[in-house]
């Protein structure tokens, strides 16, 4: 039974914050995609708190999908070999795609999705991400929005999370020392 150590997380990135970004990145890309066809696809299951905030302050008519990658399991690193889990279920063919992602690291996930995704001849395919985490990128890929850079850490909150657990917190946090100890 996995145990809470909410004692054991430095909070990073507040709610307050957080909730300002997202405002922001929805004006902007409401904006970008004035009068057009707008499909968000999300990457489960981090980027669902993400979504559903976005997508409220995204103030043009849109729709949603959801694909599902693994990279992690239960590490705290990506391993680099991306699996598709869960695929659209809607076709992109001529649509405007915008992916929408918790955190991008290495690149290996966003990239491969991306390969994919281009090859369903979508209208464009841009990229709105929360977290970049720049300095760990091995693949380079083209992110239009950005919420925050942040450095080379292991965060958790806010869809974010460690062995399934702590997606729920309303902040972005750090895990301190001790929190992988049991």
């Amino acid at each position: 039974m996995s145990t809470w150590k909410i004692d054991k997380l430095e909070v990073y990135l507040t709610k307050e914050q957080i909730q300002k970004r997202v405002a922001e990145l929805g004006a902007r890309i409401s904006r970008d995609y004035e009068g057009q066809d707008l499909h968000l696809v999300a990457v489960l299951k981090g980027s669902v708190v993400f979504l559903a905030d976005l997508m409220r302050h995204i103030t043009i008519p849109h729709s949603i999908d959801f694909m599902a990658t693994s990279s992690y399991g239960a590490a705290t690193e990506s391993t680099g070999i991306v699996r598709i889990l869960k695929d659209l279920d809607m076709p992109i063919i001529g649509r405007n795609v915008l992916i929408v992602e918790d955190i991008v690291d290495t690149g290996y996930t966003l990239d491969y999705l991306r390969r994919i995704l281009l090859e369903r001849e979508p209208a464009s395919l841009r990229i709105v991400c929360l977290l970049d985490k720049r300095e760990r990128r091995e693949v380079e890929v083209p992110i239009d929005y950005i919420g925050f850079e942040i450095p080379n850490v292991f965060v958790v909150g806010y869809g974010l999370d460690y062995a399934e657990l702590y997606r729920n917190l309303p902040y972005i946090a750090i895990p301190k020392e001790g929190f992988l100890e049991d």
